[in-house]
């Protein structure tokens, strides 16, 4: 039972019990009703204020029983109030508890900082590809919808390394810095980098040259919301059908077809084969889009001669069954399932 409905509760006793006091008074001794009321409000209220009129016996053994009453009446309303508030006050830290026991069991995660129009779109995305993570905020207006939600998080300022450690930064497999401060952005930057050397970090750019000073920071790759903005208004003018297309496949709203990158960890199956014999066009309806070397070099439309290698990052086009498939014939066990960002 909530708080709200045991102060209802509480409410209508008390009235109900100012009504049969009222009248029991204005029955008993013929008082006028203002006199009755009055009588019962500081018999309820035990204030000591005296009899008003001459109570008869029958009057004295009503009074009795009014205040024994009110005082049930009283410690009910105590006791469902503490009661409420002692149980919210377990539940929060029991939920806080468990919420960091969550936490600290993830890894192979990404850490979202931040949780803004870009972040919230980011998480639910991620909920979407069934992608563990963890929201780093601070703002706790912000923090109420990220519970709502039902994701993990850690509260707090991400520029802390405190709160980057309490997020698993040195167990995560990435970090995404979503700030609309660049300022704060360059320094998880630094942060993440430090604590962790191997973490892959995508971190936002909002003025023009800021996306230098985080590449040199340690990021990965930086984005600039506005600019990816701004490209995609002009091919919607320019090449509509191309950017449906692309809607289709990355965003996934084509349910059957989607655009994925799988690393070959297990190049057992393809070895020393071209891509005509890899059976990848052929047994899997798949086509390969891109090549991404070792080295570096990304390979676009490969040619039915390419070998596939070792620690080469394919970019497949084709049904979602089909490309588990491929996962599971070119990537060990101990990485199956895993997406490495390109």
């Amino acid at each position: 039972m909530n708080l709200l409905r045991r102060l209802f509760i509480a409410i209508l006793i008390t009235q109900t019990l100012l009504l049969v006091g009222t009248l029991g008074y204005s029955f008993i001794e013929g008082w006028p009703f203002f006199d009755s009321l009055y009588m019962t409000v500081i018999s309820i209220t035990t204030v000591g204020y005296g009899e008003i009129h001459q109570l008869s016996r029958e009057g004295r053994i009503f009074t009795v029983f009014l205040i024994m009453t009110s005082f049930g009446v009283m410690a009910y309303i105590v006791g469902s109030i503490t009661q409420t508030i002692i149980a919210g006050q377990l539940r929060m830290i029991l939920g806080r508890r468990k919420l960091e026991k969550r936490v600290k069991r993830q890894k192979d995660h990404f850490i979202l900082c931040g949780y803004g129009r870009i972040g919230s779109f980011i998480a639910r995305q991620f909920k979407r590809e069934d992608v563990p993570f963890v929201a780093v905020e601070n703002d706790p207006e912000r923090i109420k919808v990220i519970e709502e939600e039902g994701f993990n998080y850690v509260e707090g300022n991400a520029t802390e390394d405190e709160i980057l450690i309490r997020a698993g930064v040195e167990r995560a497999r990435g970090l995404i810095a979503t700030i609309p401060s660049d300022a704060d952005n360059l320094y998880i930057t630094l942060s993440a980098r430090s604590l962790n050397p191997d973490l892959y970090i995508l971190s936002r750019a909002n003025e023009e040259g800021a996306d230098k000073k985080l590449l040199s920071a340690g990021a990965n790759r930086v984005v600039s919301p506005y600019l990816m903005g701004a490209a995609r208004m002009v091919n919607a003018v320019l090449r509509p059908n191309i950017v449906e297309f692309v809607d289709l496949v990355v965003q996934r709203r084509h349910l059957e077809l989607q655009l994925e990158e799988i690393i070959v960890e297990d190049d057992t199956k393809f070895k020393g084969k071209p891509l005509s014999e890899s059976g990848i066009k052929r047994d899997l309806g798949l086509i390969v889009v891109a090549i991404k070397k070792a080295s570096g070099e990304m390979v676009f439309n490969p040619s039915s001669e390419t070998l596939i290698e070792k620690d080469d990052i394919l970019i497949v086009l084709g049904e979602k069954k089909h490309l588990e498939m491929l996962e599971q014939l070119v990537q060990s066990a101990e990485m199956l399932g895993k997406r490495v960002p390109g």
